[in-house]
């Protein structure tokens, strides 16, 4: 994604969070944004679309950073499972996005409420593999009845808090006490065999969005893209990670272990950096690009 998109859905999203996404137009967006139509629609065929890049790319910074929460550690580390559940929630309190999910629940639009429904399917589907890794294999077919518990004893008790209380919650707190419940909640679930979903149903249920993931060689085309357009500015620690990346890469068997490392010191490396945001948009393509692998 080009700086000037970016700029766009960044100049679109705090109008959509600020007026409101029915009342925000695209006229409203060319205006602040200081673009023709053209360059507009070159950039996203609808107002619809534009909002569904921004979910887009908060859900690709929650995924990355819960990818590199699992670098080297235990996958039945409850303690873990508590960090990941909980930057979601920190993605979307830092790109203040709560005013645009319910500006879209009040909409009525058939097409976003598909879209919201589906980030919620896929939401549901990778907890319920979580709990898996968690409570092991005896748990699975119980596992997606407990995502879905444990996300809506999450919400109600935050409806719930907002409305009773004026300090704010601890997250943290909140979620190590639900998953106490589920302890408790699954092992009767085990003991007496009592299921209500199948584990497979969210899976089946979001099928019908597939992400396309990149080959190895469109990978390697954007990795070394990247490399040539960095400046003299750079940090060389920021193009060696890049180098690092494209010579394993480029190997017949590339090594999960090593990539995980290098990714993540790679996205590190552009913190606070002007190619944040794309170091950030290849670290996520190399993510998806070894779940092919592993």
């Amino acid at each position: 994604m080009n700086d000037r998109k970016r700029q766009v859905l960044l100049t679109a999203q705090r109008l959509f969070i600020d007026k409101g996404f029915s009342t925000t137009s695209v006229q409203d967006i060319l205006d602040e944004s200081c673009i023709s139509k053209g360059t507009f629609y070159n950039y996203f065929s609808s107002k619809n679309e534009c909002l569904i890049a921004i979910l887009v790319h908060a859900r690709d910074e929650a995924t990355v950073r819960r990818r590199e929460l699992l670098i080297g550690q235990d996958l039945s580390d409850k303690n873990v499972l508590v960090e990941q559940i909980l930057i979601r929630m920190h993605v979307n309190r830092e790109q203040n996005l709560m005013p645009i999910f319910e500006a879209v629940f009040h909409s009525g639009d058939s097409d976003l409420r598909t879209y919201i429904k589906n980030m919620l399917l896929a939401e549901f589907s990778w907890l319920t593999r979580r709990l898996v890794d968690v409570y092991g294999k005896a748990a699975v077919p119980y596992a997606a009845d407990c995502a879905v518990m444990l996300f809506g004893m999450m919400q109600q008790i935050l409806h719930v808090w907002s409305a009773v209380s004026k300090e704010e919650m601890d997250t943290s707190k909140l979620v190590r006490f639900l998953l106490r419940r589920i302890d408790s909640i699954i092992l009767g679930m085990i003991s007496t065999k009592d299921a209500f979903f199948t584990e497979d149903v969210f899976f089946k249920l979001s099928g019908d969005e597939v992400e396309q993931t990149e080959t190895k060689e469109q990978l390697l085309e954007r990795l070394t893209g990247f490399l040539e357009f960095l400046g003299d500015d750079t940090l060389p620690a920021g193009k060696q990670y890049v180098q690092f990346l494209l010579d394993e890469l480029r190997a017949e068997s590339p090594r999960v272990f090593v990539l995980e490392s290098v990714v993540r010191s790679f996205r590190e490396a552009f913190k606070g950096f002007s190619h944040e945001p794309e170091a950030h948009e290849l670290a996520y393509k190399v993510w998806r690009y070894m779940d092919t692998v592993e």
